[in-house]
């Protein structure tokens, strides 16, 4: 029976798995359909550097960082020499359970996905090579420590010390709301006050392709039933109930920024579906199991209308948060990983009450301080490393590359080669017919409204 159990486990992770892997390619079409055709292609290469970098330093040490013995038993990084080069994942367990090397496989995509989310904030201006180092160093130094505080929990027989938040302070995150978002919208917060404006600021260019942004957004939704789903690492109630909170959040997400959109704007646009639906996404997955389908609902809805007024912040204080990083996973993650505190339903997989069910102050101070202990740590040592990236390498391209486009000036490469096709002998009325069309089409991109935000 034990092993029927362990074998179903395993499969459904596996599928997990898969599914978060697509998150790569599809956060590189969201981001790429947001930014100019010249830069879209650098958008994707910022996105799969980060992947590829972390995932060596994953193998390497960042496993045993994030979720070996802790360091002197205080919680606050694992041991990096513990399953260096990950060499013991190659035995299987001694018991049925799930293989080692497939969770590691599984957080090591938690990994590079946060760390690649950090990219949107620094779209068009952010020198590649600088963009790599930062992504090693910041995984290092940031997420390794944060993950190990949220996703290292202590083993039943007492051996092994995991991370302070979830252990000591025994706050909730199901899936990665402080260690994924929080995080990384704090980064991306820290590092464009380094890095700079974009020389078109606060005017920048309109997104080159909304439907390649929403179908970005369509695969990341995919994945991330996989990325909360597959945190429950067994295929069973909690990890349904899951992937239901999830679906459900999502769709309020939409609702309710596209509903605060065409108040403010007059507009309900496909970005703002697109989103809504990051929105979402990003405030349930810490709460995915702590609250019921009804409480997903709400949390969906919040995200989708407080991230939607949040992104105008950036233009009141004046940071250049290209893609709205900071709006949308800072504001999102914060939101989700409180309203845990509020209406945590007992009935739900993390057995947690809340506020609102009865619960008192208890697991919302807690939350609290989760919360806070990440903004704080992660702002000021992103803060430090980019500084000293800035001093040492330089953090810009020069305002002649970022004038051409990133895609030409530093790849060599564009996204798009435009052909032109000349008429021969074309007969006059297919000649007329086609200068018809032209004046059409020329008529309507003038009266089309500008995108983006």
């Amino acid at each position: 029976m034990e092993e029927a159990i362990a074998a179903a486990n395993t499969a459904w992770l596996l599928a997990a798995f898969a599914a978060v892997s697509l998150m790569v390619p599809g956060l590189a079409m969201f981001y790429g359909g947001m930014v100019s055709a010249k830069n879209t292609l650098n958008m994707a290469m910022m996105t799969f550097g980060a992947f590829a970098v972390v995932g060596i330093l994953w193998v390497l040490f960042g496993y045993s960082a994030v979720l070996g013995n802790s360091l002197g038993g205080v919680g606050l990084l694992g041991d990096p020499l513990e399953a260096l080069g990950l060499a013991s994942m190659l035995t299987a367990p001694a018991v049925p359970a799930l293989p080692p090397a497939l969770v590691a496989g599984f957080q090591l995509l938690f990994a590079a996905i946060t760390v690649a989310l950090i990219s949107g904030a620094v779209a068009d201006r952010m020198k590649f090579g600088a963009w790599m180092v930062f992504a090693g160093v910041w995984a290092s130094l940031v997420y390794f420590p944060v993950a190990h505080w949220v996703f290292a929990f202590d083993s039943a027989d007492g051996t092994i010390t995991g991370g302070w938040i979830a252990n000591k302070l025994a706050a909730i995150d199901f899936a990665g709301g402080t260690a994924v978002h929080i995080n990384a919208g704090v980064a991306a917060l820290a590092l464009v006050l380094v890095l700079g404006k974009r020389r078109t600021f606060p005017a920048p260019p309109r997104p080159h392709s909304l439907p390649l942004t929403m179908l970005g957004a369509g695969i990341l939704l995919f994945g991330w039933f996989g990325f909360n789903g597959g945190s429950a690492l067994s295929a069973g109630n909690s990890a349904s109930v899951v992937v239901l909170n999830t679906l459900a959040a999502a769709c309020a997400g939409i609702c309710a920024w596209l509903l605060v959109e065409k108040v403010r704007e007059g507009h309900a646009t496909s970005l703002g579906a697109s989103s809504g639906l990051i929105a979402a996404l990003v405030g349930i997955t810490p709460a995915c199991g702590a609250v019921s389908p009804m409480g997903a609902l709400l949390v969906g809805a919040a995200a989708g209308a407080l991230c939607c007024l949040a992104v105008s912040i950036k233009f009141r204080l004046g940071y250049d948060d290209s893609l709205d990083v900071v709006g949308i996973h800072m504001v999102g993650g914060i939101l989700g990983t409180l309203l845990v505190g509020f209406i945590a339903d007992p009935k739900a997989p993390n057995g947690v009450t809340g506020l609102l069910y009865g619960g008192g102050v208890d697991l919302l101070w807690r939350q609290t301080v989760a919360v806070a202990a990440v903004v704080a740590y992660s702002f000021i040592v992103t803060w430090l490393i980019a500084k000293a990236l800035d001093k040492t390498m330089g953090l810009r391209v020069h305002h002649e590359k970022e004038a051409e486009g990133l895609d030409v000036a530093v790849h060599g490469e564009s996204a798009y080669t435009m052909e032109t096709i000349t008429l021969v002998s074309a007969p006059v009325e297919e000649t007329e017919a086609v200068e018809a069309a032209e004046a059409i089409t020329t008529d309507a991109a003038e009266e089309a409204p500008v995108g983006g935000r």
